[in-house]
């Protein structure tokens, strides 16, 4: 797991180039750089696969091709095999070579055959030209801007703002190419608005639990094939518990970790799990005054983000990515996704099926922009790198081909997942329902103190160079009935809070901020000794 950075073209400037690669000094341990004529290509590498050895700007054996790469490779060693039989050499045991090589022998078509979390460009050295790649859901980022003589490439936009040049995404699941003038052409290898269409419905409720279980299962195995101590953030609900159960028994060097008020919910059921589980167990302990407008400018700085509820969810990540820095620990492994698949959310229940597939593929297709970029920003912001085993490819496929009454039954939400793990988490963690993040960590209320100063924070780091600060989009959807058109239309026309609905929030998180004051001073005083 990396930050790259590579500035391509005539006019490449090396200043502005270290200017780059230091905004992205925490994403990883060492900085690695290649510069040379109209190229300039960097790396801050966090170690974590073939350690010593897998260096990068990583170069072919016949200096064609230069490789700057994010992200792991999960089924790496897969393609090895496949490759050394198809006569390919190898120097070390990395998945960054792996990559080059893959794309040396099958070209474009290689992304196809990737199984990972990924954001890489491969660069023709003769020519300039870029390659340019990103995972299918968009877990690692990649941004570029253009300047004259110029394009520069990065993970982060905070790389990027200094040049005062409107920003753009590789968008997750595309790909395509740089031309030494700069212009960019991309096209998807996997369109995340038609993923599961023409496949065949699985409705029978045992064949969909075991097929979800086979899935989940499989993807976290994937994801823990490390010699290192992996970490589990764990809120105690559904879907960050059986990704503990499941680490637990693959991988028993592990260790969960979790944010909260002493007394919050997400507090009390993960230390209830942990002890059952006999996983070593940390907890972040918070009260809600401990978080100052300092903390929210930080978590602002860090994340990136572009809706107020993901940046609320930010500064409560935040803390947990900064222990995890301090405990030594590079990998983490997150339930994020599992409610856009499997129903999370009222929204899906409330619409006709052919509706509610629209919405799990449009909050599918925009992860990339929220809770996948605050994962990443807030776990790279210290060193660690969040794998998301919820949003493997083929588990988001198997999710698109089972019906809403799968996922919502009984009235309960994520159904299928509960009955794919009923035999191996205990019944208050199958019970526990649905509460978003912040909420049950009890930090939410204190951070909304500051929502209105959210997007003055944000333009004042030159974020609005890629995109600016607006509304919610759950809020947006459910104020128009969940029309998925017509709250896309209508985020369009309004794209901010106005001031009165920024008054009227501001009132709510004042009130619940000032009841814990108001109960002191008018509560009943102890008696005299």
């Amino acid at each position: 797991m990396c930050g790259i950075a590579l500035s391509i073209g005539p006019e490449a400037d090396p200043a502005t180039f270290r200017r780059m690669l230091a905004a992205l000094a925490p994403r990883g341990e060492v900085t690695e750089t290649r510069s040379e004529s109209g190229l300039l290509a960097g790396t801050r590498r966090l170690r974590i696969v073939d350690r010593d050895r897998a260096v990068q700007p990583w170069t072919s054996t016949d200096e064609r091709w230069l490789l700057c790469f994010n992200g792991e490779i999960f089924n790496y060693r897969e393609l090895r095999a496949q490759l050394t039989r198809l006569g390919q050499a190898f120097r070390t045991e990395s998945d960054t070579e792996v990559l080059l090589a893959a794309f040396q022998q099958w070209g474009e078509a290689a992304v196809t055959r990737l199984r990972g979390e990924y954001a890489f460009a491969v660069v023709e050295r003769a020519t300039g030209r870029a390659y340019l790649a990103r995972d299918p859901l968009g877990v690692k980022p990649l941004y570029w801007s253009r300047r004259p003589g110029c394009l520069h490439l990065a993970s982060e936009v905070k790389a990027l703002v200094g040049h005062g040049a409107p920003i753009a995404e590789v968008p997750p699941g595309h790909h395509g190419w740089a031309d030494a003038d700069g212009h960019v052409r991309l096209s998807p290898y996997v369109d995340l608005l038609t993923i599961g269409d023409g496949l065949p419905v699985i409705d029978d409720p045992d064949e969909a639990a075991l097929l979800v279980r086979a899935a989940l299962s499989d993807a976290i195995r994937m994801r823990v094939e490390t010699d290192l101590t992996v970490g589990v953030v764990l809120s105690g609900g559904l879907d960050s518990s059986l990704t503990l159960r499941q680490v637990r028994d693959i991988h028993p060097d592990c260790v969960a970790v979790t944010v909260g008020v002493a007394d919050s919910p997400d507090v009390a059921y993960a230390r209830r799990l942990a002890a059952d589980l006999d996983v070593p167990h940390v907890v972040v302990e918070l009260r809600p005054r401990d978080i100052r407008l300092a903390d929210v400018r930080e978590a602002i700085r860090i994340s990136e983000l572009t809706e107020y509820g993901d940046i609320i969810n930010a500064v409560v990540s935040v803390p947990i990515f900064r222990r995890l820095r301090d405990l030594g620990i590079k990998v983490v492994l997150t339930g994020d996704g599992s409610d856009e698949l499997f129903g999370g959310y009222p929204m899906y229940h409330q619409v006709a099926p052919a509706a509610a597939r629209r919405l799990f593929l449009h909050r599918i297709r925009n992860l990339c922009r929220t809770e996948l970029q605050r994962v990443d920003r807030a776990a790279m912001a210290y060193g660690v790198e969040a794998r998301v085993p919820f949003l493997d490819l083929s588990v988001v496929e198997l999710a698109m081909r089972l019906p809403v009454d799968l996922k919502l039954r009984h009235g309960q939400e994520k159904w299928i997942v509960r009955r794919a793990f009923a035999d191996v988490l205990p019944d208050y963690i199958l019970r526990r329902r649905k509460n978003p993040m912040s909420y049950s960590s009890g930090l939410h209320e204190r951070v909304r103190l500051y929502k209105p100063l959210f997007a003055r924070l944000h333009r004042s780091f030159g974020y609005d160079l890629q995109e600016p600060v607006r509304r919610d989009f759950d809020t947006v959807l459910s104020r128009c009935g969940n029309d998925l058109d017509r709250a896309i239309a209508d985020g369009l026309t309004r794209p901010d809070y106005t001031v009165l609905e920024h008054a009227r929030d501001l009132v709510g998180a004042a009130k619940w901020n000032a009841a814990p004051v108001v109960r002191r001073l008018v509560g009943p005083r102890p008696a005299r000794q």
